[in-house]
């Protein structure tokens, strides 16, 4: 059953990237992906942290509305 779980997680998880844009952005450069998700952890052990969270909160919900999903 985990495994079910973790292979749902992972599939959505590939969904939020393709739906970000990043794919056609970065050419489907994987190592660029990496690296902007790198980056992001980076700033997630920041000071900056929780400002960034709810810049990137809110963000993250209009993206999800203009799509049309909850």
């Amino acid at each position: 059953m985990k495994r079910r779980e973790r292979t749902r997680q992972l599939i959505e998880l590939g969904g939020l990237v393709a739906k970000s844009g990043l794919v056609e952005l970065t050419h489907d450069d994987r190592a660029v992906m990496l690296g902007i998700l790198v980056e992001a952890a980076a700033i997630l052990c920041s000071e900056d942290r929780e400002r960034r969270l709810v810049l990137w909160r809110r963000r993250g919900a209009r993206a999800f509305e203009d799509v049309g999903i909850t």
